[in-house]
């Protein structure tokens, strides 16, 4: 009997429900007659719709709105008025025609936000609500963003139906409701952690606050520290002013810090006070400033056996590991390469506007039976130069096979017995295999430099002697990247 096919997760609708966001509104309680045509005059200026109910029960549980309860010569009700719906997220502000300390002071106490006296504080009550209203137009804007976000992150977006993946996507479903829960996400090179990541916030309730990612092993310790805690005006020579780090930015939101096993000892350290204490204090800072994020990590290494050799605190892993989705290299889902590489074949073949329709039957034998050890990364960008180079609507096996990899044996190994220079060379391609291409990463694990690397593999220098980087090993403008929604 067959074993039963691997179900795709379902993860459960983001709380606060990201979707068509509602028309901010201004929400007046009237407890009396007066100001009624105050309100409207507010509404339009602040480009509110106006709503008057006369109960505070209408404020329960009410959203996306501006709320005020006006009791103009009838101030004795505020204060019961204010203690049916305290308790509340709901900002209320009361307005009065009595300018009293004394009931203002009451009133404030009963739970109102302020308390205002028309027509002596019109323009106080006036700049409160267009705070308000701002607030609520940023709100509406991040909610449109994050249902775009949502839909291009979605997990049925996430293309592949083995077992390994769907245990994966399961796990990460459960997650998504949860809020604070800290993820770990471990998977070698490629193989799609910054996009579960995404889809982790963009289908959660933090959906319509940032998501902030950051590459610890793209930016030398001193700057990453800035990066993540923020700084004061003179902590350092080039501080001329302050400014907010990365968890400020993503206060409400999550913070993706990708390579965290690249990360430093001395920011390890300061990274768990962070994440124990829900506080940060920026570089040459005293002030403790709370931030309240979900805590998303990636990382290619082990870092287990990395917490053996001493080179990643052990109670920062354990902090870090509360929830681990291992995400399975390419070799492992056999079954979804045909799948992906005929996504990414459709979608770059739309994007250059040309009439490439399929692959060969030599070139779906390649795709089988190919390692993929770059991952989907790797097959991507081969699909991507096949389908640029096509001069046929079938791209076949050759127009698949990496230039790198010219000089390699069909199996891989390396060619033995042969001159030494050819032994080196096919060392060099097949690690460099390993990498996806990434030559840095390939130099880093021969234990050369890059120009040695290049030389090996008889690429040429530039007119000024030195050697291009490629474009996953340049070091991009952006490498610390803040979407705020």
């Amino acid at each position: 009997m067959a074993p039963p096919r691997p179900t795709r997760p379902a993860p459960a609708p983001p709380a606060g429900g990201v979707g068509a966001p509602q028309t901010a509104a201004l929400v007046v309680v009237t407890l009396s007659d007066s100001f009624v045509e105050l309100w409207a005059q507010l509404a339009e200026a602040m480009g509110l719709r106006l709503e008057a109910v006369d109960t505070p029960a209408a404020l329960d549980r009410r959203t996306n709105v501006v709320a005020v309860i006006a009791a103009g010569g009838a101030e004795e009700t505020l204060v019961d008025a204010m203690r049916q719906v305290a308790g509340g997220d709901l900002e209320v502000a009361a307005v009065g025609a009595l300018p009293s300390h004394r009931t203002a002071a009451a009133v404030v106490r009963a739970g109102a936000a302020e308390y205002f006296a028309v027509p002596q504080d019109l323009d106080l009550l006036r700049a409160w609500i267009a705070e308000r209203a701002e607030r609520l137009r940023e709100r509406t804007q991040g909610l449109a963003f994050a249902a775009v976000e949502a839909h291009k992150y979605r997990f049925d977006g996430i293309l592949g139906e083995s077992t390994a993946l769907m245990k994966a996507l399961g796990l990460a479903a459960r997650v998504i409701p949860h809020p604070n829960v800290t993820v770990l996400i471990t998977g070698e090179t490629g193989t799609g952690k910054e996009l579960l990541a995404r889809a982790i916030h963009y289908n959660g309730p933090r959906a319509a606050a940032a998501f902030v990612d950051i590459n610890c092993a793209a930016l030398p310790e001193t700057l990453l520290e800035s990066e993540l805690f923020g700084h004061e005006k003179g902590a350092f020579t080039d501080a001329s002013a302050s400014k907010p780090g990365l968890f400020e930015l993503a206060d409400g939101g999550t913070v993706f810090l990708d390579e965290i096993g690249h990360l430093a000892l001395p920011l390890q350290a300061k990274l768990l006070r962070a994440l124990q204490e829900r506080q940060i204090r920026r570089v040459g800072g005293t002030r403790a400033i709370p931030v309240d994020v979900r805590i998303i990590a990636a990382t290619h290494v082990d870092l287990a056996a990395a917490v053996r050799a001493g080179s990643f605190r052990e109670d920062l892993y354990y902090r870090l590991n509360v929830v681990p989705v291992e995400l399975p290299p390419l070799r492992a889902r056999q079954q979804d390469v045909a799948v992906l590489a005929r996504h990414f074949l459709s979608h770059f073949a739309a994007e250059y506007g040309v009439g490439v329709t399929a692959f060969s039957p030599a070139a779906d034998r390649l795709l089988r039976e190919r390692d993929w050890p770059g991952n989907i990364r790797e097959l991507r960008n081969a699909v991507e130069r096949a389908v640029l180079l096509a001069t046929a609507s079938v791209i076949d096996a050759d127009a698949l096979a990496s230039p790198a990899t010219a000089h390699a044996t069909v199996d891989g190994t390396l060619p033995f017995p042969a001159p030494l220079d050819e032994i080196v060379h096919a060392a060099v391609v097949r690690t460099l295999e390993r990498c996806g291409g990434n030559k840095s990463e390939a130099a880093r694990r021969l234990g050369i430099s890059r120009p040695r690397l290049l030389r090996l593999l008889g690429e040429d220098a530039g007119a000024d002697g030195s050697f291009a980087a490629d474009a996953d090993d340049a070091m991009p403008p952006n490498a610390v990247r803040a979407r705020r929604a």
